[in-house]
């Protein structure tokens, strides 16, 4: 792809993803008062809040933002499709599954969060998810309809 035009791509898919992110921002610099620490990975276009004090763990992304409840994103988990006994599956990395979940917004934009909920939330039928883990495992496929 000509660089000029992936740049321009990744501009708009930042702005149509903004009110996401500034949602993340939100939540991320309220958990910089108990103590997440906060760093830009240009890679995954996201801001990541580590350390983030809420949640059972793991790490959910909003916009260009990931809060993350540990310390690295470069670490490992496993599937969703692993978690709900369905098959066996090698473990990903948690930093490319989030990627493909900042992919996801920046292509959807606001729409993101209601498409996700009726697709079912945090759960291993939900398409989001699925495509999630086929783009950690693979490094392709991001997109919940592929």
């Amino acid at each position: 792809m000509n660089p000029a035009l992936r740049r321009a791509l990744i501009v708009l898919g930042l702005v149509w993803a903004l009110p996401n992110t500034v949602l993340g921002l939100i939540a991320g610099l309220v958990g910089l008062a108990f103590g997440a620490h906060v760093h830009w990975r240009p890679r995954d276009l996201a801001v990541v809040f580590h350390n983030w004090p809420w949640g059972p763990g793991g790490a959910l992304t909003l916009g260009n933002v990931i809060l993350h409840t540990g310390d690295t994103l470069d670490s490992t988990c496993v599937t969703y499709a692993h978690r709900a006994g369905h098959r066996h599956e090698d473990p990903i990395m948690l930093v490319d599954h989030e990627r493909a979940h900042v992919y996801q917004y920046m292509a959807l934009g606001l729409l993101f969060l209601p498409l996700y909920l009726v697709c079912g939330g945090i759960s291993v039928r939900n398409p989001f998810e699925r495509a999630a883990d086929r783009y950690a495992q693979t490094g392709r496929g991001w997109w919940p309809w592929a």
